[in-house]
């Protein structure tokens, strides 16, 4: 049974405080409200936040949008030369018009947020508490180019399950905080804040919420942090969950990355995760490649809203063959509301560059196996950069307690099918309550 909440921080995390002072994020970031002075007295402290654009803002982002200078079209009719030039024309015309960034401000706002000042740099989160006073702490991060935004359709599923078709003895706590130069957290002036920092830093903050007993999430680099939460196991951390997993052996990552044929005797699983891995290796690692040697170059995505945009969308080719689906009008996983929350997110941080630097802080292989010894839960979906095949996975994490496949699905999990994502986190940690 987890612990509880260490009460004397459990009125200032649930209402915010009373008294507001306005504070910003560096230049030319969006306003804040909190309850006290931007520089935390004490580096422990807790401090509510809201979110608060100035109108003044989306009036530039506007303005921008319609001013931006287009290339030529692509010369070939499909998108093997980048995001396309028709799916950025429909973006900017809904960006620049009938979009509205307040609709996801008030979401925000609507859950309990704060900073807090972690080896010092300011960290925001969410923290959610279920009504029930036995729900399992969890703290679930984000990935690039991904935010906070990538979880708030998984919240009330999680911390009330029983108003979401579930039971309330499976109910959790829901920390998300976001990574250093993400969001509105604080941006590193200095070299250091990796993966197994940030790791750290999570272990770090659970604590500080009174948390003794807790479990971990994560995709992307939510998916790499978590797994290093698992590797240096901190006190408390009773297990993790990864939609994208360090399971593939190095024969097989070191054949796909420099795109040799199949290795022989392959699964028809194994086959298919391979040659997923090797296009993706092939074929869209340019962004990571770049981010990941000379992220401050990229002065065009903090100049350019449709810039970032573009670079955003590219991330991987079945998120982007998802989205171009999206504004030609189709049903997907995710809106024009949800993949222009996030993109303007970045905008309105100007986090463009200080995210692309933890590419460039990291030194470990996103898809290797990390020495986890804790419980692990993986879920696999389809259009992940690479679906983890059950041998690979059992070999990777030694104490795997949990591994499902879904139909539908891919690298953004949380954000393209919350209800799966949810429906894995409760029966993976039930074993753990």
């Amino acid at each position: 049974m987890p612990d509880k909440l260490d009460p004397s921080r459990r009125d200032i995390l649930l209402t915010g405080g009373s008294l507001l002072a306005m504070s910003a994020i560096g230049t030319g970031a969006a306003s804040l409200v909190t309850s006290s002075p931007a520089r935390a007295s004490a580096s422990d402290d807790i401090r509510p936040f809201r979110v608060d654009i100035p109108d003044e803002q989306l009036d530039d982002l506007r303005r921008r949008i319609a001013a931006t200078r287009w290339p030529e079209r692509e010369t070939v009719t499909d998108d093997t030369q980048g995001v396309q030039l028709a799916t950025m024309e429909k973006l900017a015309r809904y960006w620049g018009s009938g979009y509205d960034w307040r609709k996801v401000e008030a979401r925000l706002n609507a859950l309990p947020q704060c900073m807090t000042n972690i080896d010092g740099l300011d960290i925001h989160y969410i923290h959610v508490r279920s009504k029930n006073p036995n729900a399992l702490p969890i703290i679930i991060t984000h990935g690039w180019p991904g935010s906070v935004i990538e979880q708030l359709k998984i919240v009330g599923p999680l911390t009330d399950p029983a108003a979401h078709g579930g039971n309330a003895e499976d109910s959790f706590d829901v920390v998300i905080p976001s990574i250093a130069g993400y969001g509105f957290s604080g941006k590193p002036t200095s070299p250091g804040w990796g993966p197994e920092r940030i790791a750290k830093a999570w272990a770090e903050l659970m604590t500080r919420l009174g948390y003794t007993r807790y479990v971990a999430q994560g995709g992307d680099w939510g998916a790499l942090i978590t797994d290093m939460m698992g590797a240096q196991a901190p006190e408390g951390l009773i297990g993790i969950h990864t939609n994208m997993p360090g399971a593939v052996p190095p024969e097989i990552d070191k054949a796909a990355f420099t795109g040799s044929p199949a290795p022989e005797g392959l699964s028809p699983e194994e086959k298919t995760a391979y040659d997923q891995l090797a296009y993706f290796y092939t074929h869209g690692l340019a962004y990571a490649q770049e981010m990941g040697n000379r992220p401050q170059t990229l002065y065009g995505i903090a100049d350019s809203p449709i810039g970032l945009a573009g670079w955003i969308l590219d991330h991987d080719i079945r998120s982007y063959e998802m989205i171009a689906r999206v504004f030609d009008g189709k049903t997907e996983g995710l809106t024009q509301d949800d993949i222009l929350d996030n993109i303007t997110l970045y905008w309105l941080t100007n986090t463009g560059v200080s995210s692309a630097r933890l590419y460039w802080e990291n030194k470990l292989a996103f898809f290797a196996p990390k020495n986890v010894t804790i419980p692990v839960a993986v879920s696999v979906f389809p259009d992940e950069l690479y679906p983890a095949p059950r041998n690979w996975v059992e070999k990777a994490y030694p104490k795997l307690i949990f591994y499902n496949t879904h139909d539908k699905g891919g690298h953004f999990a949380a954000w393209e099918q919350p209800a799966y994502v949810t429906a894995d986190l409760r029966a993976a940690f039930k074993q753990l309550r």
